[in-house]
């Protein structure tokens, strides 16, 4: 009787937690996300780099981002996106933080590599780790334009973003599928406009 108990208690918590996700992706800012498509369309006609960022689950997204952003949205005989993430050198990111520190691993390899008006594309759950701050900081010196997904109040990344999707939640983990449901958003969207130019 016990052990069902525990179980009925798990099943509540779970359907709970999908609840109450809907309700935070029924408040998203829509219009945000258009507006970052809009802009990342743009950078893909001007054939700028996007660079993507984060920190732990924010890492993974940004990883899976630039899969789909460089994958995905392949268009036969059409340019392809340039989508980096500076997520996935491993080696580089530990030189940096071994010779450096670990705020620095992401705004020392953007250096060497942001140009003026490519996309720099920033998701921090809480908006304030230092070191997606420092590779922000880095881009805007450089002249790129930043995109930043966060949660809470949007923390410090939110005045370094020229566009920001804040996710109206302060539960990590529904700021996280959020992030995933808007990067998967802007994803589909602009398939479907490479698949407009000629079939993906």
């Amino acid at each position: 009787m016990k052990a069902k108990t525990v179980y009925a208690a798990a099943f509540r918590a779970a359907k709970d937690y999908v609840e109450s996700l809907r309700e935070v992706l029924s408040r998203l800012d829509h219009a945000m996300i258009d507006r970052m498509v809009e802009d990342l369309w743009t950078a893909y006609q001007e054939d700028r780099t996007i660079f993507f960022f984060g920190n732990g689950g924010s890492a993974a997204l940004a990883s899976h981002l630039a899969c789909d952003m460089g994958k995905g949205t392949i268009a036969r005989s059409h340019r392809r996106f340039r989508a980096i993430s500076l997520a996935d050198n491993i080696p580089l990111m530990t030189a940096w933080a071994n010779d450096f520190s670990y705020q620095d691993i992401f705004a020392e390899p953007l250096a060497g590599l942001v140009r003026k008006d490519d996309r720099v594309f920033a998701i921090s759950g809480s908006g304030n780790s230092t070191n997606v701050v420092r590779g922000l900081q880095v881009a805007r010196a450089a002249g790129a334009k930043t995109l930043a997904l966060t949660g809470y109040e949007g923390g410090l990344v939110r005045g370094l973003a020229d566009l920001c999707l804040i996710v109206p939640s302060n539960d990590m983990q529904h700021i996280e599928d959020a992030h995933l449901c808007s990067a998967h958003a802007i994803f589909t969207a602009l398939r479907q406009r490479m698949e407009q130019l000629g079939g993906v």
